[in-house]
């Protein structure tokens, strides 16, 4: 089998070159994935009311490093933050994106997460130190403290559809008093989220924030459909790469040293044309359907006689320790196919700058409804990464098909057009190039921390105002 994590110095002479630049990079790193869920894309904050056509607001522009923030009015602000978990997925890691923005500003955060595992927990306690450490307050989801919080907050933030179940369960009565504050940021597009225990007072809260365009709409149908509810005027926020990211995208010495380390300890050449799929090992992310994609372009390379470099496929994401059904099942496919020499898995990180670094193509190959966005893919799109992916969800609203990468359909039918837009992109390295150089120029216009702090400022004016207004 292939390796499974990255290992020892290219050469001894470089190790105090690597040691200064990997120990930089994870300084950076360690930011800006706490802020990895977060997704931007547009140029622009659009406002769903339940019409046919969005009413738009004014365009954004980009500040300057010396401009205040578009988020200082929330200075002084008390705002309430609840998580269903605390954890490295995308939902609560937004949230923290979120907290860490508001004090930076001079407002006052509170965090309480609803669902915690009865014996402590390595991840959590890590992330509350976190929290703590930059002044976010983290108490109890229970008790009076959360009432108290709650009734006295400006603002109340309830973090993915789960997040509904606190309002009844801890502030019973008191429901009535909150909701009129409260701002529902929505992350899911599985069907089973659409239970009326969690989202029945979803038409009385004062605004829900969803992360695209096609996850609004989906929420918007759904609820009238299946539960006879109405959404509450909706926003769609596309969020944006940190300053942290595009610093260490930006550097080229820092990325070549990265990209060097990763390769040589993966056994891949730099010659050779490495395909990448940054997410956690699941059925729904579609690690299977891109190995057999994979595997399909090099037959195809094969048949036709084709002259290209060796292709790899590295899988970031994996859990050794759990060894699930799945993952043994793309294990076993790839001992089957006889690839084990070109196939990689690394453990699921925080850190996949350096993979990012390393590769030479992004694949975001999540299935069903999609990515809800998939912050990963601008992400890579800020490496100058070419883009491989679904045409569904999100990843619509940030790939310019044919443009910065190409999309291809989910499910069986797209493993043969996956093949072939791999097949692509290896045998014209200039197409490569050009894909990711508009990639990162889009990065560059729509998708910058300043973009996403004027949409957000946005949506948490009118919340506010609307508040007010109940008082």
């Amino acid at each position: 089998m292939a390796k499974h994590a990255v290992g020892g110095w290219p050469l001894p002479q470089q190790r105090w070159l690597l040691a200064l630049l990997i120990m930089l990079s994870i300084s950076t790193v360690i930011v800006f994935f706490i802020r990895s869920a977060f997704d931007s894309c547009d140029r622009h904050l659009e406002r769903v009311v339940g019409k046919k056509e969005a009413v738009h607001l004014s365009p954004i522009t980009t500040t300057t490093a010396a401009a205040p923030s578009p988020l200082s009015f929330m200075k002084s602000k008390l705002v309430l933050l609840v998580s269903h978990e605390l954890s490295l997925s995308g939902g609560p890691l937004l949230l923290m994106e979120l907290a860490f923005l508001l004090r930076s500003v001079g407002a006052e955060v509170c965090w309480i997460t609803m669902q915690k595992p009865s014996q402590a927990d390595e991840v959590i306690y890590s992330l509350e130190q976190k929290m703590l450490v930059r002044g976010v307050q983290v108490f109890s989801a229970k008790g009076q403290e959360a009432v108290d919080t709650a009734l006295r907050a400006d603002l109340v933030v309830l973090n993915t559809a789960v997040a509904g179940k606190w309002l009844d369960a801890v502030l019973k009565e008191k429901v009535s008093h909150v909701l009129p504050k409260v701002l529902w940021w929505i992350h899911e597009m599985r069907g089973h989220y659409f239970k009326l225990d969690y989202v029945k007072h979803l038409p009385l809260v004062a605004g829900a924030m969803i992360d695209s365009h096609v996850t609004a709409e989906y929420w918007k149908n759904r609820t009238q459909e299946r539960l006879r509810i109405k959404m509450p005027d909706t926003y769609v926020v596309h969020l944006g790469n940190s300053k942290e990211l595009m610093g260490v995208a930006e550097d080229s010495v820092a990325k070549s040293v990265l990209r060097e380390h990763v390769r040589e300890s993966l056994g891949v050449r730099d010659e050779d044309i490495l395909f990448g799929i940054i997410n956690s090992v699941s059925r729904g992310k579609g690690q299977d359907l891109f190995l057999r994609s994979f595997y399909e372009s090099l037959q195809l390379i094969q048949e036709k006689k084709l002259q290209v470099p060796s292709l790899h496929a590295l899988i970031v994401g994996s859990d050794m320790a759990a060894q699930t059904k799945f993952e043994t099942e793309l294990r076993s496919y790839v001992t089957l196919k006889k690839i084990q020499g070109r196939v990689h898995f690394v453990n699921k990180t925080l850190a996949v700058a350096p993979y990012l670094a390393a590769i030479d193509v992004l694949v975001q190959n999540s299935q069903a409804r999609g990515e809800c966005f998939g912050r990963i893919t601008i992400e890579g799109m800020a490496f100058q990464l070419p883009v491989l992916g679904t045409a569904a969800g999100g990843t619509t609203e940030i790939v310019v098909n044919g443009t910065t990468g190409f999309l291809h359909p989910v499910g069986k039918e797209g493993v043969t057009p996956l093949a072939k837009n791999i097949v692509k992109l290896a045998t014209h390295v200039e197409r490569r190039l050009t894909m990711g150089k508009r990639g990162y120029e889009r990065v560059k216009k729509i998708f910058l921390e300043d973009h996403m702090a004027h949409r957000i400022a946005a949506v948490l004016k009118e919340v506010l105002q609307k508040s007010k207004r109940h008082i």
